[in-house]
Protein backbone atom coordinates (compact mmCIF):
# COMPACT_ATOMS: atom_id res chain seq x y z
CA UNK A 1 0.00 0.00 0.00
CA UNK A 2 1.31 3.43 -0.79
CA UNK A 3 0.21 7.12 -0.77
CA UNK A 4 -1.12 6.54 -4.13
CA UNK A 5 -3.61 3.84 -3.13
CA UNK A 6 -4.31 5.91 0.24
CA UNK A 7 -5.25 9.03 -1.47
CA UNK A 8 -6.35 7.65 -4.46
CA UNK A 9 -3.91 9.75 -6.97
CA UNK A 10 -1.89 8.39 -9.21
CA UNK A 11 0.63 11.00 -11.02
CA UNK A 12 2.49 13.69 -8.79
CA UNK A 13 3.98 16.38 -10.33
CA UNK A 14 7.38 15.39 -8.63
CA UNK A 15 8.92 12.81 -6.05
CA UNK A 16 9.24 16.03 -3.47
CA UNK A 17 5.72 17.00 -4.05
CA UNK A 18 4.85 13.40 -3.57
CA UNK A 19 7.13 13.31 -0.26
CA UNK A 20 5.04 16.36 1.05
CA UNK A 21 1.74 15.04 0.66
CA UNK A 22 2.82 11.65 2.22
CA UNK A 23 4.13 13.71 5.01
CA UNK A 24 1.24 15.22 5.67
CA UNK A 25 -1.05 12.55 5.13
CA UNK A 26 1.13 10.31 7.42
CA UNK A 27 1.15 12.68 9.91
CA UNK A 28 -2.59 13.16 9.78
CA UNK A 29 -2.55 9.19 10.01
CA UNK A 30 -0.48 9.37 13.55
CA UNK A 31 -2.17 11.80 15.07
CA UNK A 32 -5.23 10.05 14.69
CA UNK A 33 -4.22 6.75 16.08
CA UNK A 34 -2.88 8.95 18.86
CA UNK A 35 -6.25 10.82 19.35
CA UNK A 36 -7.73 7.74 20.43
CA UNK A 37 -5.55 7.09 23.31
CA UNK A 38 -6.01 10.64 24.72
CA UNK A 39 -9.57 10.80 23.56
CA UNK A 40 -10.13 8.31 26.60
CA UNK A 41 -8.79 10.39 29.35
CA UNK A 42 -10.89 13.53 27.40
CA UNK A 43 -7.99 15.54 26.67
CA UNK A 44 -6.57 16.86 22.74
CA UNK A 45 -3.72 16.78 21.68
CA UNK A 46 -2.59 20.20 22.14
CA UNK A 47 -3.68 19.91 25.64
CA UNK A 48 -1.54 16.85 26.34
CA UNK A 49 1.32 18.37 24.66
CA UNK A 50 1.33 21.31 27.13
CA UNK A 51 0.94 18.53 29.89
CA UNK A 52 3.80 17.16 28.90
CA UNK A 53 5.87 20.12 28.20
CA UNK A 54 5.09 21.14 32.01
CA UNK A 55 5.91 17.98 33.26
CA UNK A 56 9.44 18.24 31.71
CA UNK A 57 10.38 21.94 32.98
CA UNK A 58 11.83 22.57 36.14
CA UNK A 59 10.44 25.91 36.52
CA UNK A 60 6.88 27.42 35.54
CA UNK A 61 6.39 28.64 31.84
CA UNK A 62 4.58 31.38 30.24
CA UNK A 63 2.44 30.73 27.74
CA UNK A 64 4.70 32.26 25.30
CA UNK A 65 7.54 29.94 26.52
CA UNK A 66 5.22 26.93 26.11
CA UNK A 67 3.74 27.95 22.60
CA UNK A 68 7.51 27.67 21.58
CA UNK A 69 8.15 24.56 22.76
CA UNK A 70 4.42 22.92 21.13
CA UNK A 71 4.53 20.89 18.31
CA UNK A 72 1.53 22.85 16.34
CA UNK A 73 2.59 26.27 16.56
CA UNK A 74 -0.71 27.45 15.01
CA UNK A 75 -2.86 26.74 19.08
CA UNK A 76 -4.21 29.06 20.44
CA UNK A 77 -1.80 28.18 23.43
CA UNK A 78 -4.08 30.97 26.21
CA UNK A 79 -7.32 29.01 25.54
CA UNK A 80 -6.10 25.96 25.72
CA UNK A 81 -4.44 26.60 29.15
CA UNK A 82 -7.74 28.37 30.36
CA UNK A 83 -9.34 24.82 29.32
CA UNK A 84 -6.65 22.54 31.08
CA UNK A 85 -7.24 25.40 34.45
CA UNK A 86 -11.09 24.13 34.28
CA UNK A 87 -10.15 20.82 34.29
CA UNK A 88 -7.41 21.50 37.25
CA UNK A 89 -5.00 20.16 35.44
CA UNK A 90 -2.71 23.19 35.52
CA UNK A 91 -2.15 26.00 37.83
CA UNK A 92 -1.84 29.71 36.83
CA UNK A 93 -0.35 32.65 39.07
CA UNK A 94 1.64 35.65 39.02
CA UNK A 95 4.89 35.71 37.42
CA UNK A 96 7.35 37.11 40.44
CA UNK A 97 10.24 38.56 38.44
CA UNK A 98 7.42 39.80 35.59
CA UNK A 99 4.05 40.99 36.99
CA UNK A 100 2.95 41.37 33.68
CA UNK A 101 3.34 37.52 32.76
CA UNK A 102 1.42 34.66 34.61
CA UNK A 103 3.52 31.54 35.62
CA UNK A 104 1.64 28.13 34.67
CA UNK A 105 2.37 24.73 36.28
CA UNK A 106 0.92 21.82 35.96
CA UNK A 107 -1.17 20.57 39.28
CA UNK A 108 -1.51 17.48 41.15
CA UNK A 109 -3.75 16.46 39.18
CA UNK A 110 -1.94 17.15 35.83
CA UNK A 111 0.60 15.13 36.73
CA UNK A 112 -1.17 12.20 37.75
CA UNK A 113 -3.10 12.44 34.07
CA UNK A 114 0.14 13.08 32.55
CA UNK A 115 1.83 9.61 34.27
CA UNK A 116 -1.40 7.54 33.73
CA UNK A 117 -1.34 8.41 29.89
CA UNK A 118 2.10 7.12 29.96
CA UNK A 119 0.34 3.53 30.40
CA UNK A 120 0.13 3.95 26.73
CA UNK A 121 3.45 4.83 25.63
CA UNK A 122 3.88 1.19 24.06
CA UNK A 123 1.26 0.80 22.54
CA UNK A 124 2.09 4.44 20.00
CA UNK A 125 5.37 3.29 20.22
CA UNK A 126 3.64 -0.36 18.52
CA UNK A 127 1.74 2.05 15.80
CA UNK A 128 5.40 2.90 14.74
CA UNK A 129 7.11 -0.62 14.89
CA UNK A 130 6.72 -1.62 11.04
CA UNK A 131 10.07 0.39 10.61
CA UNK A 132 13.38 -0.37 12.26
CA UNK A 133 15.20 1.26 14.59
CA UNK A 134 17.83 2.11 11.63
CA UNK A 135 14.99 3.90 9.52
CA UNK A 136 13.54 5.79 12.36
CA UNK A 137 17.03 7.44 12.71
CA UNK A 138 17.62 8.12 9.19
CA UNK A 139 14.23 8.99 8.93
CA UNK A 140 14.80 11.45 11.84
CA UNK A 141 17.90 12.77 10.07
CA UNK A 142 15.74 13.62 7.06
CA UNK A 143 13.27 15.20 8.64
CA UNK A 144 15.47 17.50 10.78
CA UNK A 145 17.73 18.17 7.56
CA UNK A 146 14.03 19.42 5.64
CA UNK A 147 13.17 21.72 8.84
CA UNK A 148 16.85 23.01 8.77
CA UNK A 149 16.91 24.42 5.42
CA UNK A 150 16.37 28.10 4.25
CA UNK A 151 12.86 28.95 4.20
CA UNK A 152 12.99 30.67 0.80
CA UNK A 153 14.51 28.09 -0.85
Amino acid sequence: MGIEKDIQQANFRNEFQKMGINLMYTANWLNERIGRFLLQEDITQQQYNILRILRGSEVPLSTLQIRERMLDKMSDTSRIVDRLIVKELVEKSACKSDKRLVDITLSEKGLQLVNKLDQYNDQIDAILNGVTEAEAATLNQILDKLRSLPENQ
